[in-house]
């Protein structure tokens, strides 16, 4: 049986506009590339998350998790098996004597959580407010931006296994690092996390998220197709800083180009496949373990076949 009989004859109560079949995924990506999805939907709760893990559970299906698309490539020969796209949104504020708690659903976009704390005049979180992404994801991989990251935020985080059991870790036991944690070592799908964050003024709030929104808006080719960073700093080394040095800002491959905005990206300029990308990666590579004997690492994450 294929996965749209199985999905059609699986019970479940997922309306059929959220249930995609051979979905581009260059529809639903940052960086506008990818080829189709076998069996693509978008999950708005717990309960619905865990009719589909049930469901691929019981007929041996692949699962992969998107948050908003961004920090991913996805293969150009698409994936295989059921792609959800965690759209659990929600965010609940609780006041304590000299601090907020702020319960946000995985699925929440960074921006708009940005807007509400805003709103709210919580502070704590303004550095990251330009990070594009849900909060999903940026937990998943501490994400982190002027010298903070979500760690330094973080109080708990909820999670299913892939059988949909709760599992709930405290900041200790998300073993963070840099652009790193548990869940990317071991298959666990964040469905909420709490920030420990804390009252502020909201003149100063505001002044801050446009201050590193302008940064961000001088700094990064944010008018081009990407998946944010490309790859992450050296321990002794800024990668964008040595790929600049290699000569190598403007160069491209196909569609993909080293932006000559911010040499840690690469752009899709329009027609860009995921060849064209991972060629691209492999030529910098090469040319900065032969020009600096150093090894860089991705910091996107690789989807599909």
């Amino acid at each position: 049986m294929d996965i749209e009989a199985i999905i059609n004859n699986g019970n479940i109560t997922i309306e059929k506009s959220r249930i995609y079949f051979n979905e581009p995924m260059k529809k639903h990506t940052t960086f506008k590339i990818g080829g189709p999805a076998e069996c693509f939907i978008k999950i708005k709760n717990e309960n619905e998350l865990k009719e589909i893990l049930n469901l691929a559970e019981n007929n041996k299906i692949k699962i992969t998790i998107l948050g908003n698309g961004s920090n991913v490539l996805v293969s150009d020969k698409g994936i295989k098996g059921i792609t959800l796209m965690i759209n659990i949104d929600k965010v609940d504020i609780i006041n304590k004597k000299d601090k907020v708690s702020v319960i946000v659903g995985a699925g929440e976009k960074n921006a708009k959580l940005a807007r509400v704390l805003l709103d709210n005049e919580i502070a704590g979180m303004e550095e990251l407010s330009g990070i594009p992404g849900t909060i999903g994801g940026l937990v998943t991989m501490n994400a982190g931006a002027h010298k903070k990251e979500i760690q330094d935020i973080v109080k708990i985080v909820k999670c299913l296994d892939y059988k949909g059991n709760e599992k709930i870790f405290t900041k200790e036991e998300m073993e963070f690092g840099y652009r790193d944690s548990i869940l990317k070592k071991q298959e666990y799908i964040v469905t909420e996390v709490e920030f420990e964050l804390s009252k502020g003024n909201k003149k100063d709030i505001k002044n801050k998220i446009e201050e590193y929104t302008k940064y961000r808006l001088e700094n990064q080719p944010i008018e081009f197709p990407s998946a944010g960073s490309t790859f992450k700093r050296g321990d002794d080394f800024v990668t964008a800083k040595l790929i600049d040095e290699a000569g190598l800002k403007g160069y491209s491959i196909g569609g993909a180009e080293v932006s000559t905005k911010h040499s840690g990206f690469i752009i899709n300029k329009g027609d860009a496949t995921a060849k064209d990308v991972l060629d691209l990666v492999k030529y910098i590579k090469d040319k900065i373990k032969k020009k600096f004997d150093k090894e860089i690492e991705l910091e996107i994450e690789l989807i599909g076949e």
